[in-house]
């Protein structure tokens, strides 16, 4: 929305979008319908669409952004803090931990594959989250690279992105398979990587 909220108008249209992603977790996107949101979140139809004029894929596209919110999050505080190798455990345990707990159900997967993940307002949902997540990835290489634990011709953004598609293809798997070996080995051996520059 390109209007200013109030603080109750934003509370509002948060709850809207809170409990569509809740009834998303619960009967995925297909089943889900506005009068489902409605209901859960006590809303009318005249308040819902005063916060998403353009409809289910409006809301779909604010679901998306607050499940990209909910990824970053999962991996806190870890994520914002990676200065130490026990950090960089920390963290690998963290998201291997949340994706299995997570299953074969990816919220965000579900959502910006109904939206369209070639649409501009997807694309955007995506861009925004990579280049959040490359960055703390890239600022704790830095980090270590200061501390002498990373060679100095190690490329922090390059090595953030290398580390980040591994986790994205170990994801995949897990979603396609069931399994975690694949999200666990792109991890272990992009950090034994970066131990060993």
């Amino acid at each position: 929305m390109t209007q200013t909220l109030t603080a109750k108008g934003a509370a509002t249209r948060q709850r809207i979008v809170e409990g569509a992603a809740e009834e998303i977790r619960e009967r995925g996107v297909f089943d889900t319908t506005l009068d489902d949101v409605r209901a859960r979140t006590g809303t009318s139809k005249s308040q819902l669409f005063h916060y998403f004029p353009d409809g289910k894929e409006q809301l779909l596209l604010a679901v998306a952004e607050f499940e990209a919110e909910r990824v970053l999050g999962s991996q806190q505080p870890h994520l914002a803090a990676l200065n130490t190798w026990e950090a960089w455990q920390s963290w690998r345990d963290t998201v291997v931990a949340h994706y299995t707990e997570q299953g074969q159900f990816c919220p965000l997967n579900a959502v910006m594959s109904q939206v369209g993940r070639n649409t501009p307002g997807a694309q955007a949902v995506s861009t925004r989250l990579v280049e959040r997540w490359l960055a703390e990835l890239a600022a704790g290489i830095r980090h270590l690279q200061a501390a002498g634990e990373v060679g100095a011709s190690v490329d922090p953004s390059r090595a953030a992105s290398a580390l980040l598609a591994g986790l994205q293809g170990g994801v995949v798997m897990l979603l396609s398979t069931g399994s975690s070996a694949h999200l666990e080995a792109a991890l272990d051996v992009a950090i034994e990587n970066l131990r060993r520059s």
